[in-house]
């Protein structure tokens, strides 16, 4: 196929139509909604974003939706909602955005982390259940890069130990396990709708569940204008309407306006995507060294695949790094699109347990540890978490591939072409320095969530 294009030769693709990435798909429908709200001067009003939680939690066939200004509050309503507190500990996978987890410290809980699964980049249910100690509340299952989790055994192993179950579908909305749809497992669940997010409205969040004490707790701590329509005269009569986590959690309704819209078409973009994304790795299937990550189980999806990685195995390539690999791959393909996230990418989110904040950061200035403040004083939340050998290695192990948005055959080829040409003549990197921050064979890469 040539010499790369990393090295002076000829691109495979160049002018890649923005529209085969650009998201989030808009409408005229989409337009006229958010025009209605802004004309009628009806912002940070609740009758709209009423009206999405309903629809939304029709959908999923729960009792309760509760839409939040972003997905990190859902979660944290949703952790508030089921009780979550001081010295209390929320187990976690580590690979997974901070969005997930870190709320918990300001609830005074300590976050345990688990590892995960290579085969899935989900949290391993083994792990999971070796973190429980008498302090566990509940478990933050995180269905991660679109895959979702095997929630059988979670749930499984949640019921018997009496913990509850959180689910964070930030990444796998409208996505499935076993034929059900993920967000319906659990107690409670949160998710982002961020405009990157395969159900985006611009930004914003919603909690679901069907429990009403935790549909009430999580209106008690974020939404003070409805806590009299879920709280009685003589509930509130000590503190009135005051939030107890003294925050504002609505949503903007002109969001929620937009994500009533999303509902009517999301189910056709996510299809649409699903054909593409399948199209393309029907064409690099046959490579060694590259290995699709798709739920095994039937009825299993990854819906709108947001964020999606492929395992790559380095000794394949002669030991070419994923970052060496994926920047041949970007230099094929016009310079990796990166302005409309076209491109490929190394790696995952890096291991939260490795940050200071969940061991050793005094965040609120207590004089110790906010992780350790409400833990027996022998108790060190580093130890807690211990060693995680999938997710300290799983960085280098991983690419990212395009996020195709319709499934156009003649770019998406293109594509295949530049994986099976940097597959072919990848002896031509074996010199080529690797340039990435490492911290032993973890990538310091981000993604946001």
């Amino acid at each position: 196929m040539g010499k790369l294009a990393l090295y002076g030769g000829t691109p495979v693709l160049k002018g890649c139509p923005e529209e085969i990435f650009h998201w989030p798909i808009v409408n005229d429908a989409m337009r006229k909604a958010q025009l209605d709200v802004l004309e009628a001067g009806n912002m940070s009003g609740t009758d709209i974003s009423r009206k999405f939680e309903q629809e939304f939690a029709r959908w999923h066939g729960r009792k309760y939706g509760l839409a939040h200004n972003t997905g990190t509050n859902s979660l944290i309503s949703a952790m508030y909602g089921i009780g979550l507190g001081a010295g209390d500990e929320l187990i976690c996978p580590t690979t997974t955005y901070w969005a997930s987890c870190t709320a918990a410290l300001s609830l005074g809980a300590t976050v345990v982390f688990c590892d995960i699964r290579e085969k899935d980049l989900e949290m391993d249910p083994d792990s999971f259940e070796a973190h429980i100690t008498p302090r566990t509340k509940a478990v933050m299952v995180v269905h991660y890069m679109a895959c979702p989790v095997d929630m059988d055994r979670v749930m499984a192993i949640a019921r018997k130990h009496g913990l509850k179950v959180i689910e964070d579908v930030s990444h796998a909305q409208g996505g499935h396990y076993k034929g059900k749809l993920l967000g319906t497992f659990g107690d409670a669940a949160g998710m982002s709708l961020m405009s990157g997010k395969s159900f985006a409205i611009g930004e914003g969040g919603i909690m679901l569940t069907d429990d009403p004490e935790i549909y009430r707790r999580a209106i008690r701590f974020g939404h003070y204008d409805r806590i009299p329509e879920v709280y009685s005269p003589e509930e509130i009569a000590g503190t009135n309407c005051v939030p107890f986590g003294g925050q504002k959690f609505r949503m903007h309704q002109v969001s929620a306006a937009i994500g009533r819209e999303q509902l009517k078409k999301y189910p056709a973009e996510m299809a649409e995507i699903d054909r593409a994304m399948k199209y393309f790795w029907k064409g690099i299937s046959d490579i060694k060294g590259l290995r699709l990550i798709y739920p095994e189980d039937p009825g299993s999806d990854k819906a709108g695949w947001y964020g999606s990685r492929f395992g790559y195995d380095p000794e394949a390539f002669g030991g070419v790094s994923n970052t060496v690999f994926t920047k041949a791959l970007n230099a094929e393909v016009c310079g990796g699109l990166p302005e409309i996230g076209g491109g490929f990418s190394a790696g995952c989110n890096f291991p939260l347990h490795r940050s200071e904040v969940f061991c050793a950061t005094d965040i609120f200035g207590h004089g110790r540890p906010t992780a350790a403040l409400n833990l027996p004083p022998a108790v060190d939340p580093r130890k807690l978490t211990g060693e995680l050998p999938v997710s300290m290695q799983i960085n280098g192990k991983l690419i990212g591939e395009p996020w195709f948005k319709h499934c156009d055959t003649a770019v998406i080829d293109r594509f295949v072409e530049a994986v099976r040409k940097v597959a072919e003549n990848y002896r031509e990197l074996l010199e080529e320095k690797d340039d990435s921050r490492q911290e032993g064979n973890i990538a310091l890469t981000h993604r946001k969530k």
